[in-house]
């Protein structure tokens, strides 16, 4: 390998070290000031809500580990600090990347993050807010009267980690089907093609990803579904040429005059042919 090649890697690798570095402040900062307000306690009694809600009157959360009601909530506010910055997170991935890509593909950075980053945070929102609720309420429904569920909150956090990372992904639907278009790996024909193998797909991912109820498998599947033909339309809309003018309408005056100087033209240079 020669020098300039070595210079220009080690380069890639300290910029790499550089944006690494700033991401990890970025959530760190984020992890402090949530940390003093409102606090990591507060956090997890928001996070287990829907949980609590559904459990019978009286009954609370156990912690079965010694250390598990310090580390847990700790978990919770680093997984919150991570979400708050992933918008900064994205852009200086962008920023590492965006250096060796063509200037139409540059254009989709901004546009990318932004929809990237809300559609990952609808994706939980959607999870927390409606499919939480159902979910604990359907397994409620179904639990011998002779048992109090207690559960712990160590489970409730692996298990609230995997329904949003679940749930965030299959809202990027919409932003993946955009960017193959748009880098002419598929096409929008090829996409309505492959409806109905998409369709049984999500199917299959909901009833791996989620819990083994009816609810939940529904709660990801459906939209999945619903983000696809949205997808669909968003890339009918970025691969659509830009319209071309046939007939053109030109002014008859304008018409003339350019006639008319063309005449002089023509008959300027005979004069200096014949000279």
């Amino acid at each position: 390998m020669s020098e300039p090649q070595e210079d220009s890697f080690i380069s890639h690798l300290v910029e790499l070290r550089d944006r690494l570095m700033r991401s990890l402040i970025a959530i760190a900062v984020i992890l402090g000031v949530l940390c003093i307000y409102p606090g990591p306690g507060e956090i997890y009694d928001i996070l287990a809500a829907p949980l609590t809600r559904a459990l019978p009157e009286g009954t609370k959360m156990v912690a079965i580990g010694v250390i598990t009601p310090f580390m847990v909530p700790l978990k919770v506010t680093a997984m919150v600090a991570f979400v708050l910055a992933l918008p900064f997170i994205l852009y200086q991935v962008w920023s590492f990347i965006a250096p060796g890509l063509y200037a139409h593909e540059k254009r989709l950075g901004i546009p990318l993050i932004i929809s990237s980053s809300f559609l990952f945070l609808s994706g939980m929102a959607f999870c927390y807010f409606f499919v939480f609720g159902q979910v604990f309420s359907f397994i409620s429904s179904f639990a011998p009267k002779s048992i109090t569920p207690a559960p712990d909150i160590e489970a409730y956090l692996s298990f609230v980690m995997t329904m949003f990372l679940a749930f965030g992904l299959a809202f990027e639907v919409p932003v993946a089907l955009v960017m193959l278009v748009k880098l002419n790996v598929v096409t929008v024909e090829k996409l309505k093609e492959w409806r109905s193998y998409f369709i049984v797909g999500a199917f299959v991912v909901a009833a791996v990803v989620t819990p083994p109820d009816v609810v939940s498998q529904l709660a990801l599947a459906i939209p999945m579904c619903l983000l696809y033909e949205l997808g669909i339309l968003a890339s009918r809309l970025v691969s659509r040429p830009a319209p071309v003018e046939e007939n053109v309408t030109v002014n008859p005056e304008n018409a003339a005059k350019m006639e008319s100087e063309m005449d002089k033209a023509e008959e300027e240079f005979r004069n200096l042919s014949k000279d």
